[in-house]
């Protein structure tokens, strides 16, 4: 069955009709009739604990959802993705992430290649690259050791990076300052270099092509910075390393081809955290916890791929976000982790799920006629409670939300964790239970107030719980989330592993770019307000305008 005939199938219209009637049913009344429910409706897999009871389904629902996932060829979209097929079909290439955490033994021979034996080869640099630059042996051209490393890229080279940095200080090297830079903003570059010596600063620039235009202007400019500081063309060897796959630009910039790290086409920028792109993460954290990071990766790999649907995490996750988003026509998504190193997760599973499931076609090419991708977002808890949380208790919207936690701290002091833990587990019951009037009244709420303290409740969550923030443990997050945007996809009958609505802005900025910079250049045949706005910019530059303007 081609994937645009998905509203053809039959667990499709059941669910539609069902919907009818799930949409009126309340938790309060859906925990009420069934004790167990909390204790039911749960999964464990990879370490992670998944508590999706208070999502608004039922028995049937759940049957029906993997009925669909079953009609539309999930299992076999998975294999297919799994065995290095060609399931990116616009781009027709495979989306092989997964064999970027293989262990060292197995064997995927794809096209004739033995592409594990590859991604090891590689990891094999990063490790003695990492260890020496770690160790003091890498020294700078002035012959003193890296005390900085700055990762220069965009999109999924800057925002795994930065997000796994982050998740993962607990566990870096706090000899080594890291800084990531992304945006074409100059102040992105010169905040991130202010206070750095360029005779102790390690640059690595994150570029598939070493063409991206942002990551090549930044990278151009550090090259500058450093130049001015150590004066001697030959000091880019020592302070630049490429993670790339074009080794002509690498060594034209004046980097070492025998310092590039390579990766491949079959990896996607949003899912490539955990190859050379990852080389800043290995930096940080050392080659060790690196792979037990990749370790986390395969097992939920690997849970994904043997669990059956009904127990399996990403499953689960995947077929209620497509419940929400198609059936209860809930649009959005907020992801809470609760923990502060996991502050960057909602930015980066932004890129994650709307990159991925953000497409108006089926993977034919043809429109579809129902909504796709969610979309993302969030902020650490308990922080977001004193924010937006007001919205999500008492707003006209209803947003289902993701709690991550962790039953072990990090950092224990006091009862500073029990404390964040009970923020867990009561923002899910307040979200799903809400408050009545007659409770409002039984605590003696004046009446005239009585209707503002209401709280509907019947807001879906799914209560995420890992036993402590490991590098493992973030390893299988970050697939859980990957392999519940792979099953939505599937369900969708979209290319999840393309991204083709990134280069339209791309490519008109290229063609505006000469316009603003120059004013010899003629304006082209744009609209009326696009030339206004490069006439207004022109304009602004010229007449040396100043902060105090």
């Amino acid at each position: 069955m081609s994937s645009s005939s998905m509203r053809e199938r039959r667990a499709w219209k059941l669910l539609h009709d069902h919907a009818t009637t799930m949409v009126a049913a309340h938790l309060r009344d859906l925990f009420a009739t069934d004790p167990t429910r909390g204790t039911r409706l749960r999964a464990e897999g990879a370490g992670w604990y998944l508590d999706f009871s208070k999502n608004r389904v039922n028995d049937e629902t759940l049957s029906l959802l993997m009925a669909l996932a079953r009609e539309s060829g999930l299992i076999e979209r998975r294999d297919e993705m799994f065995r290095g097929e060609r399931v990116n079909t616009s781009e027709d290439r495979a989306a092989l992430h997964v064999a970027l955490r293989m262990p060292v033994n197995d064997t995927l021979v794809v096209e004739g290649r033995d592409v594990v034996a590859e991604v090891h080869a590689v990891l094999a640099r990063m490790t003695n690259f990492a260890n020496a630059v770690r160790s003091g042996a890498w020294r700078g051209h002035t012959g003193r050791p890296i005390k900085n490393v700055v990762n220069v890229g965009i999109g999924g080279s800057d925002l795994g990076p930065v997000m796994a940095y982050e998740a993962l200080r607990a566990y870096s090297g706090r000899d080594l300052t890291f800084r990531f830079v992304s945006n074409v903003d100059a102040t992105d570059l010169v905040e991130a270099l202010r206070d750095l010596d360029a005779a102790e600063t390690l640059f690595i620039v994150a570029s598939k092509t070493f063409t991206t235009h942002e990551t090549l202007t930044n990278a151009l400019s550090a090259r500058s910075w450093l130049l001015a500081q150590l004066g001697d063309e030959r000091a880019v060897a020592r302070h630049f390393v490429a993670v790339s796959t074009n080794v002509r630009a690498v060594e034209a910039f004046g980097i070492d081809p025998a310092q590039m790290f390579g990766f491949w086409d079959w990896v996607g920028g949003r899912y490539s955290m955990d190859s050379a792109i990852g080389l800043s993460t290995m930096l940080a954290i050392g080659p060790e916890n690196f792979n037990e990071l990749l370790a986390g990766f395969h097992a939920l790999d690997q849970h994904f791929l043997q669990a059956p649907l009904e127990e399996n995490l990403p499953v689960l996750m995947g077929m209620l976000a497509v419940w929400n988003r198609e059936f209860l026509n809930l649009p959005t998504v907020g992801v809470m982790p609760y923990d502060q190193y996991l502050k960057r997760l909602p930015a980066y599973l932004q890129q994650l799920t709307m990159e991925s499931n953000g497409k108006h076609v089926s993977r034919e090419g043809v429109a579809l006629d129902y909504p796709t991708g969610a979309i993302y977002w969030g902020e650490p808890g308990t922080n977001a409670q004193h924010s937006f949380y007001q919205l999500l208790h008492q707003g006209s919207t209803i947003v289902p939300v993701d709690l991550i936690a962790f039953a072990r701290p990090l950092n224990p002091l006091g009862a500073h964790h029990d404390f964040l833990s009970a923020n867990v587990v009561a923002q899910a019951r307040a979200l799903a239970f809400g408050t009545t009037e007659a409770e409002v009244r039984a605590e003696g709420t004046p009446e005239h107030v009585v209707a503002h303290r209401v709280m509907e409740g019947n807001r879906p969550t799914n209560v995420l719980v890992g036993e402590q923030l490991t590098p493992r443990a973030l390893g299988a997050l970050v697939a859980l989330y990957e392999h519940s945007v792979f099953t939505q996809g599937v369900i969708w009958g979209i290319d999840s592993f393309d991204q083709w609505g990134v280069e339209l802005g791309k490519e008109l900025a290229a063609r505006i770019y000469p316009a603003i910079a120059d004013e010899a250049v003629p304006l082209l045949d744009f609209d009326s307000s696009t030339n206004a706005l490069i006439a207004r910019f022109r304009e602004r530059r010229d007449q040396g305008a100043t902060r105090d303007d």
